[in-house]
């Protein structure tokens, strides 16, 4: 009902919208005296303001066309090199004949699938970090789709697919690769490695990297935690679960819906919010772009949201958040259970912010406890101070030393024959 509600508002508030957006043209137009004016400048920026907070804000683009190697401008395309319904492992091809002029005729570099989180954002939230990583590798990412956009006949999608998934992405992009897990795809990245070991799978990584993952959620609780063990799990199925309206192909699929998701997140730094758009019109009235453009860039991508289907999601709840399945050793994949143990030649990294409010210190640290089978030289851990979340895996403070220790990490790990051989096989 309250996702019928929603896009009932939506449709009533079209004509307004309509109406708001031949004012802001009027205003725009230079002939008009009215608009140098402090009434005409104020009205211009209150129709701005209408317009970008009930927007339907879809999907963005990665916008991601070249990058720089070595001082070499090097042309960058994307390819959906694998696909289900529910996702697309993507690609980012940088072009061959600027790579040689840039790393020489014989530059190989490693492939990293950077697993991004189904948890409310698309996968483009991550475009800083595919940029960082892109300079020094072969970058996949894995571009969830929208659950609202899926045919109910293609059937469900629980935490047990997402596994799955994530498995046989890493069968597509071979051997030796290297795994980042950004955020909520900590557990399930570990336990599809963990089983790919305990198979001997010949598409076993060389190294996996957790960052800001709610690997073990019982370690420094956040609110968003404490919501998860304060609840219920039944007020989790009858208060959070929408059915997506007739308009979309998923029509009738039951799905935790992105905007409610947005709702959680935006109440958690409510007064920021407020503050962010009051200053955006500010800078709208004193005609300041610079200022207005980062606020609708940093908007456009946080305002996008996509639905997860109600098994993901109520999989998550239960498994990851209230009952721990992965630290207390009891997560099974299909009746199999996970042994994190028995992963003993794939090297560990974690990576935790200092001021993280969505994964506390100490919750991607778990994975060392666990992985009990790996090496001790083979295990990586480093706190980033001054940051968030979002700080660990974007900004500046990402690029300047979360990333370098990285890279260092994964250059440690890096087979450069083997790829060789990898790739004139492939």
């Amino acid at each position: 009902m309250l996702y019928s509600m929603v896009e009932i508002q939506r449709a009533a508030l079209m004509p307004w919208r309509v109406v708001v957006n031949l004012q802001r043209n009027w205003l725009a137009n230079p002939l008009n005296p009215i608009a140098a004016t402090p009434f005409g400048r104020n009205l211009s920026a209150a129709s701005d303001l209408f317009e970008a907070m009930t927007r339907r804000y879809e999907k963005p683009q990665w916008r991601i066309d070249a990058t720089i190697v070595n001082g070499i401008n090097v042309p960058v395309t994307q390819q959906v090199v694998w696909s289900s319904p529910w996702c697309s492992l993507v690609r980012f091809k940088r072009d061959d004949g600027a790579m040689h002029q840039a790393r020489g005729a014989n530059w190989v570099e490693p492939r990293v699938l950077i697993a991004a989180p189904l948890s409310g954002h698309f996968a483009t939230l991550l475009r800083g970090t595919v940029q960082a990583f892109m300079q020094d590798h072969d970058v996949y990412i894995t571009d969830w789709h929208d659950a609202r956009d899926v045919p109910i006949a293609d059937g469900r999608f629980d935490l047990d697919d997402y596994i799955e998934h994530i498995r046989t992405m890493l069968g597509v992009i071979g051997p030796k690769a290297h795994v980042v897990a950004v955020c909520q795809p900590g557990p399930p990245v570990l336990a599809a490695i963990a089983l790919m070991a305990e198979d001997n799978d010949p598409a076993l990584p060389a190294t996996m990297a957790f960052m800001g993952s709610p690997i073990d959620a019982r370690c420094s609780p956040t609110v968003t935690n404490k919501l998860a063990e304060d609840k219920p799990f039944t007020w989790f199925e009858s208060k959070m679960i929408q059915t997506v309206p007739p308009i979309f192909p998923g029509a009738f699929r039951r799905v935790y819906p992105g905007f409610v998701q947005l709702t959680s997140f935006m109440s958690m730094n409510l007064t920021r919010h407020v503050d962010a758009h009051r200053d955006f019109f500010n800078h709208l009235v004193a005609g300041d772009g610079d200022e207005t453009e980062k606020h609708r860039e940093f908007y456009d991508e946080y305002l996008s949201v996509l639905d997860l289907s109600e098994e993901f999601y109520l999989d998550t709840i239960k498994k990851v958040f209230q009952e721990y399945h992965l630290p207390r050793g009891i997560l099974r994949v299909k009746g199999r259970l996970v042994k994190p143990e028995l992963i003993n030649t794939v090297a560990l990294m974690t990576i935790e912010g200092e001021n993280d409010d969505i994964s506390g210190i100490g919750q991607t640290q778990a994975a060392h406890d666990i992985c009990t089978g790996i090496p001790a030289d083979m295990h990586y851990d480093y706190v980033q101070e001054g940051v968030g979340h979002y700080g660990v895996f974007n900004g500046r403070r990402f690029k300047s030393e979360i990333y370098p220790r990285q890279k260092q990490f994964i250059r440690t790990y890096f087979d450069a024959k083997h790829e060789r051989q990898f790739l004139a096989g492939s």
